[in-house]
């Protein structure tokens, strides 16, 4: 395994998510590696709200992505501030897509060469009937990933 000079955090604004974005910053600030803070928008839902523009006509599908994403972005800065990340190089990504497989071209595309997630996120009865996200990606994720199990306050 060579140096580890980009860490991807998968950021999903669970109540989990706090922690694993301080360790990332952490772990980042020791490795002197550049952070790459992601977030997916789930297309599914994007999905369920293009239904929605098609009944409510003054409902705009592209604000709405506008909108959700530079308030993504607000809390991912956030996130880096409260865990003392101002300093680090950190890049932010946000795509639209199935969460899984999202996360994995996102690790291709920048060139990721280490992942940082946690074991539980936001999940739902689909998750528990499909499998998770988390253990989808650890199950084909091609680089070191850094599984954080969140600690109960």
């Amino acid at each position: 395994m060579g140096k580890i000079k980009s860490l991807m955090v998968a950021c999903d604004f669970s109540e989990y998510t706090p922690q694993i974005v301080s360790y990332s910053v952490d772990l980042a600030k020791e490795l002197k590696a550049k952070l790459l803070v992601v977030n997916i928008i789930n297309q599914r839902d994007v999905e369920m709200m293009r239904k929605v523009s098609l009944q409510a006509p003054e409902f705009k599908i592209d604000k709405y992505l506008e909108d959700l994403e530079r308030e993504r972005l607000e809390l991912m800065d956030g996130l880096v501030n409260d865990a003392g990340g101002t300093g680090l190089d950190i890049e932010k990504v946000i795509r639209v897509g199935v969460p899984f497989k999202a996360l994995l071209e996102v690790i291709e595309d920048q060139g990721a060469d280490m992942l940082v997630m946690g074991t539980k996120g936001r999940g739902n009865l689909i998750g528990v009937l499909f499998g998770s996200t988390a253990e989808k990606v650890f199950r084909r994720c091609p680089i070191p990933l850094l599984s954080i199990r969140a600690q109960e306050e």
